[in-house]
């Protein structure tokens, strides 16, 4: 057995369907169900259960692929290593970073790129779950997400580089004219606002975080959306349907035009901001040398 027939078997693995698993090889189907045939004939078992519309892996299937799976990431990382030791700094840099991230990497990137011309980058945005998922499977390399990140690890799976805790603000449609000349707010004054928060099935800390921070001053705000979506949220907020109450950095993405952002005199609660990467895995160079960008300056 070589390295190419198990990176059949894991494509397979992954698709649970001998016809998807082809097309994503780019070969026919018939010589694929015939390695895979060969294989369970070498190996002496059973490595799918064929019995319903997909395929499905048995205990030995399930084994082999943990394994296989762990041999060819250390082949290619490997072959990355090598190449990256020969060629310098180059290729594409895959970083993931949650929606309320995203106004901290256009500044960033545009650095590492004055200094790494040659690094392109590949940008994945969603939840902590989905980016968690990205990064088990290596299509990304480092996370940018607010603390604690809720995903499918334990956090003893994760190198964390904690950046500068970033301050909530409140936010309000620039049409609130009472407001045209104030630039800061108490919390208990929200309290009657039509109010639109950040939340998913899934990662909700910091919906929760603004939750208790209006309970500790006595109410309960009046929800009327809950989305997924900062853009979403902020589009809402700027055609005049409510306010919400965002980390600071999330502003510097929107013009002021279309929202106005007021400090919150009486609270001082933060949300923590890190960068993620995976230990016991191969960090390419243009990774490594992202990470200590943020470590010598990290806003």
């Amino acid at each position: 057995m070589d390295l190419r027939q198990l990176k059949y078997f894991v494509t397979i693995a992954q698709e649970e369907q001998v016809t998807r698993a082809a097309k994503i090889l780019n070969m026919e189907q018939p010589p694929l169900s015939r390695a895979l045939k060969q294989m369970e004939e070498e190996l002496g078992v059973t490595l799918f259960d064929r019995t319903g519309k997909r395929l499905k892996l048995t205990d030995a299937g399930r084994l082999l692929r943990q394994k296989a799976e762990l041999l060819l990431y250390q082949f290619e990382e490997a072959m990355k290593e090598v190449k990256e030791r020969e060629e310098g700094v180059s290729g594409v840099l895959s970083i993931g970073s949650v929606v309320s991230c995203i106004s901290l990497l256009p500044k960033r990137i545009e650095q590492f790129r004055n200094r790494y011309p040659q690094i392109t980058f590949k940008i994945a945005e969603g939840d902590h779950f989905y980016l968690g998922e990205q990064l088990d499977r290596r299509s990304i390399e480092l996370i940018v997400a607010r603390l604690p990140f809720e995903a499918m690890h334990d956090d003893q799976e994760y190198h964390v580089l904690t950046l500068p805790s970033d301050p909530f603000v409140v936010v309000i449609p620039s049409a609130w004219t009472q407001y045209e000349s104030v630039t800061s707010i108490r919390m208990r004054e929200i309290a009657d606002f039509p109010f639109l928060t950040l939340k998913t099935d899934k990662t909700m800390r910091m919906h929760q975080q603004v939750m208790n921070e209006c309970k500790r001053h006595g109410f309960e705000p009046n929800i009327i959306c809950e989305c997924s979506s900062v853009a979403i949220i902020m589009s809402l907020v700027a055609e005049g349907i409510g306010a919400t109450v965002f980390p600071k950095s999330v502003m510097s993405s929107f013009p002021s035009t279309i929202v106005k952002m007021l400090d919150i005199e009486d609270a001082d609660f933060q949300s923590d901001v890190g960068i993620l990467w995976l230990k016991n895995r191969y960090l390419s160079k243009s990774a490594q040398l992202f990470i200590e960008g943020f470590r010598e300056s990290p806003f």
